[in-house]
């Protein structure tokens, strides 16, 4: 599992990245680039990086602060669903025995393992939203809810 400083064996193995001998770099999970070896963020390699995080949590809540130690985290954790996503991708293609990576193979992984649909990608195809079916238990909450705050 590689750190959000490190870069991903992935995408050294999709760049081509080659030693001064000319032989591919090891795409073993510790393999990193040599500006991640020596602590410094490559953000070329980095899909998100903390100022973009902290503008996200800005943008949910304005008064929260994350801790250095959950900025890792979640840094690592949107790296590995991106890699983890990509692979998926790459192993659909293979199976379809096509070249390319399309998105619908992105768009199946994640339908089939994250219960994600991201409309406006791929294909034309509507997809009907789906109403929660409302209990009889529910229906007796809200009426009650209703009921107490007209009395206030």
């Amino acid at each position: 599992m590689a750190s959000p400083s490190q870069s991903s064996p992935a995408l050294g193995a999709a760049t081509g990245a080659s030693n001064s001998t000319g032989n591919t770099k090891g795409s073993g999970a510790g393999s990193t680039s040599s500006a991640a070896g020596s602590g410094a963020t490559d953000s070329a390699t980095q899909l998100l990086t903390k100022p973009r995080l902290q503008e996200l949590v800005r943008e949910i809540d304005p008064t929260e602060q994350l801790d250095e130690e959950v900025e890792e985290l979640l840094l690592q954790i949107a790296d590995d669903f991106v890699e983890n996503t990509v692979n998926a991708a790459c192993l659909l293609a293979k199976h379809r025995k096509v070249p390319k990576v399309e998105v619908r193979d992105v768009q199946l992984h994640l339908e089939r393992n994250w219960n994600m649909w991201i409309p406006g990608f791929g294909t034309d195809e509507l997809r009907p939203y789906k109403r929660a079916t409302v209990t009889e238990a529910h229906k007796q909450r809200l009426a009650l809810i209703r009921k107490a705050i007209k009395k206030y």
